[in-house]
C-alpha cells in the first residue's frame, strides 16, 4: 500500500515528532512497547479467555437509545453532539455535520456472520443522516472503519480526513481521491472554517494478519474559533497527551476512549483511571467517555467503564458527561446527563452522574 502525501495540509507549529515508516514500511508508537510474556502458550490462554468470557460482558436488557431523525438533526442548535455508538460521534458545527469513526454495521468484524455484535441499533440510519461535511477517521480497525458504512456514506460526505495510509484504503474502496486528505502526526488542514490536526496516539493498525502497522493511527484536535475539541481515537496512556495539551489546550471537550481495556493491553488501550489522567494532561474541561456501550471487545462487564470513569472523575474533580446514545448534548452549556447504563435508578447512590463536578 502506497502512502499518498496529505492534501491541502501543513505542519502544526514546530512539531516535536512525526510518524515515519521504518525500513519494513511500518509505523511505530511514540514509546516502545513494554516487555510482556508472549509466545504460543500466552496466545492460546488469551484465545481461550475470549471464548470463555465471564458473565456480564453483554447487557441482559436492551441498551436505551434515543431515536434520531434527519429533521431533528437539522433543527438542532449549533455546537450539538450526538453519540451514535462506540466511537461514532456526530457533531454539528457551523451549521454542518462532522462524523467520527462511523461504524453502522451489525458486527465489528470483516464478516457479518461472526464477530462482536452490536448491543443496540444505531439511533439513526445511514439513509436518514444529513449531508456530512467531513468524516474524521482515527485508524483502520474494524470497530472504527467499516467498509460498507464508508461506501454507503460516501455520496453524502464532502471530505474524509485520515491518518497516513488509511486514505489509500478509502481510495482503493472507490472513494474519490479528491475527497480524501491524509495527515501525518502534527499536520493540520482546514475544512469548512474548522482546523483539524492529526496528533499522536499510542495504538496499532491493520485489518488482516499481514498488514499490521502499515497505516498510521492518530488522535485529532478540532478547533472552531473559541471551541476546542479533542478526539482520542484508540490509544494507551503516554506522555504525548501533555504535549498535545501544551500545544493546543485547554480543550472545552475531550472525547476519550474508555472501554475495551485490560491490564494486559493497557499499552494500547487506556484504563479508565488513565483516561482521566490523559484528560487532565490535555487540560480538558469536560470529558465524554466513548468506545463503550456498543460492542463486547474485552473481559470487563459492559457497564464497568462508565462506573470506573465516573469514580475516577469524581476523585479528580473532573466533569464527565454520559449522554444516552442518540441524545443531544450541548457542547458549551451541557445539561446533567443520566447514568443510563444502570438497570434501575434506585440500585445505586451513583444513579445520576452530574455534568458539573462536585
Amino acid at each position: 500500500m502506497s502512502l499518498r502525501p496529505a492534501t491541502s495540509s501543513s505542519p502544526a507549529a514546530a512539531p516535536a515528532t512525526s510518524a515515519t515508516p521504518s525500513a519494513d514500511n511500518k509505523f511505530h508508537n511514540p514509546i516502545s512497547r513494554p516487555k510482556t510474556k508472549t509466545g504460543f502458550w500466552a496466545g492460546l490462554r488469551l484465545m481461550w479467555a475470549f471464548f470463555n468470557k465471564p458473565a456480564g460482558t453483554v447487557p441482559e436488557q436492551p441498551v436505551p437509545t434515543q431515536a434520531l431523525t434527519r429533521e431533528a438533526l437539522l433543527a438542532a442548535p449549533d455546537r450539538s453532539l450526538f453519540r451514535l455508538g462506540h466511537s461514532t460521534v456526530l457533531l454539528k458545527l457551523r451549521g454542518v455535520f462532522w462524523l467520527t469513526d462511523p461504524v453502522f454495521a451489525e458486527r465489528a468484524s470483516p464478516v457479518q456472520w461472526l464477530g462482536p455484535k452490536r448491543f443496540h441499533a444505531p439511533p439513526i440510519t445511514l439513509a436518514d443522516l444529513p449531508e456530512i461535511e467531513a468524516v474524521i477517521l482515527s485508524h483502520d480497525h474494524y470497530d472504527h472503519l467499516d467498509h460498507e458504512t464508508v461506501r454507503t456514506l460516501a455520496p453524502k460526505v464532502k471530505h474524509f480526513l485520515t491518518p497516513l495510509g488509511v486514505g489509500d484504503r478509502l481510495i482503493d474502496w472507490g472513494i474519490a481521491a479528491d475527497k480524501v486528505r491524509q495527515l501525518n502526526w502534527w499536520e493540520s488542514t482546514t475544512v469548512g472554517g474548522l482546523q483539524f490536526t492529526a496528533t499522536p496516539a499510542q495504538h496499532f493498525s491493520g485489518r488482516t494478519p499481514f498488514d499490521g502497522n502499515r497505516t498510521l493511527w492518530a488522535s485529532w484536535v478540532m478547533i472552531d474559533d473559541d471551541l476546542r475539541v479533542f478526539f482520542s481515537g484508540d490509544t494507551g496512556y503516554f506522555p504525548g497527551f501533555k504535549t498535545i495539551g501544551e500545544r493546543f489546550g485547554p480543550f472545552d471537550l475531550t472525547l476519550m476512549e474508555t472501554g475495551a481495556y485490560d491490564p494486559r493491553w493497557a499499552y494500547v488501550h487506556m484504563l479508565p483511571e488513565q483516561t482521566v489522567q490523559a484528560h487532565l494532561d490535555l487540560r480538558g474541561r469536560r470529558l465524554v467517555p466513548i468506545h463503550n456501550g456498543t460492542f463486547d471487545l474485552a473481559f470487563h462487564a459492559w457497564q464497568e467503564p462508565f462506573e470506573r470513569i465516573a469514580a475516577a472523575a469524581r476523585a479528580h474533580s473532573v466533569e464527565v458527561l454520559t449522554p444516552t446514545i442518540g441524545a443531544q448534548l450541548d457542547m458549551v452549556q451541557p445539561a446533567p446527563t443520566p447514568a443510563w447504563w444502570r438497570a434501575s435508578a434506585e440500585a445505586s447512590p451513583l444513579a445520576a452522574v452530574p455534568s458539573t463536578a462536585t
